[in-house]
């Protein structure tokens, strides 16, 4: 008799499921962006959201939620109703660090339900014009050569402060980290000569790059940069597997139907696959997921996989949430 009750049960649940999913969706969608208007998180999102409309017949909206580090709009997002019409759109920020550095109201893995990986933003190795060092072989023997000498700039917890640890752990060197409010101004002093290098994101330091204002020894991935070819991978200049990328993805609130995910994931995939979106993100120095990886189990197996990787980094370099 239980059997048949739960059956009876399952059914009832799979039922109102795709009776939800075929009327899905029918107001407009929201994706939620932890961090405020005009950062990259908001950027992608805005750059998703006219295609996925097309696709979905309905408008996306993009809501600024921020404070916290991200915790806030990913925590009103993991209690939201799961019914695919409040998502988030995260990633490395908010659903790996956040796990690790806050105490949370919700878990970063079991509360959401992934829809796709969008795209990475891998970091350069920059240095300051002056830097005696002219390739990234080079500049690791002067570091190990200056231990505790060099200064790099970082906002803690952000990706600087994390990749610089890592940096430091795989390499065997030691420099002292200076703490700036954001990624901007540490690049100014860069380009100033106040402070020797910096593991940043292209969208601020390329211009300088190309400028001739500071050097860059390398990508931090496996591929190089569409925007910046000429600058060789970590692989390729003696610093293998030094993998350190920003990355987005989208997720919905625990639970909500398969159906509805699997509608979310075609409308991205479809934005993804539009010349003009690719062009955008290539210009910010992102790089899209390979069409295979862009599925809710290729997201879900990613993102136990960075937080394996990056939390025990993260612990171990004592890093706390502001």
């Amino acid at each position: 008799m239980r059997k048949h009750i739960l059956a009876v049960v399952g059914l009832t649940f799979g039922c109102i499921a795709s009776a939800m999913a075929q009327g899905y969706p029918s107001r407009p969608i929201t994706i939620n962006v932890a961090f405020p208007a005009g950062g990259p998180s908001d950027t992608v999102a805005r750059i998703l959201s006219e295609p996925m409309r097309a696709s979905l017949g309905q408008p996306v909206v993009i809501e600024n939620v921020t404070g916290a580090g991200g915790t806030i709009g990913v925590g009103r997002v993991a209690h939201a109703a799961p019914d695919g019409y409040v998502v988030s759109l995260g990633g490395w920020n908010t659903h790996v660090v956040d796990g690790a550095i806050y105490t949370l109201s919700f878990d970063v893995l079991r509360d959401f339900e992934p829809v796709l990986l969008i795209a990475s933003n891998p970091y350069l190795v920059v240095a300051r014009k002056a830097m005696p060092a002219n390739d990234l072989r080079g500049l690791i023997s002067w570091l190990k050569a200056n231990p505790e000498k060099a200064t790099a700039g970082m906002c803690i917890g952000c990706p600087q402060h994390v990749f610089a640890a890592f940096f430091q752990d795989v390499t065997g060197t030691r420099f002292q980290l200076i703490p700036y409010r954001g990624a901007a101004p540490a690049v100014q002093d860069l380009v100033a000569g106040q402070i020797d290098i910096m593991l940043d994101s292209p969208v601020s330091s390329l211009q300088h790059v190309n400028a001739g204002a500071i050097k860059a020894y390398a990508v931090t991935a496996k591929n190089r940069l569409a925007s910046a070819p000429e600058i060789p991978t970590v692989d390729e200049v003696g610093l293998p597997g030094f993998y350190a990328s920003q990355w987005f993805a989208l997720w919905a609130p625990r639970s909500t139907p398969r159906p509805v995910i699997d509608k979310l994931n075609a409308a991205v995939m479809h934005a993804l696959a539009d010349p003009n979106v690719q062009q955008r993100m290539a210009d910010l120095g992102l790089q899209i997921f390979p069409r295979e990886q862009q599925t809710p189990e290729a997201l879900a197996a990613f993102h136990r996989a960075e937080i394996e990787k990056w939390w025990p980094i993260i612990k171990a370099a004592n890093i706390k949430g502001g």
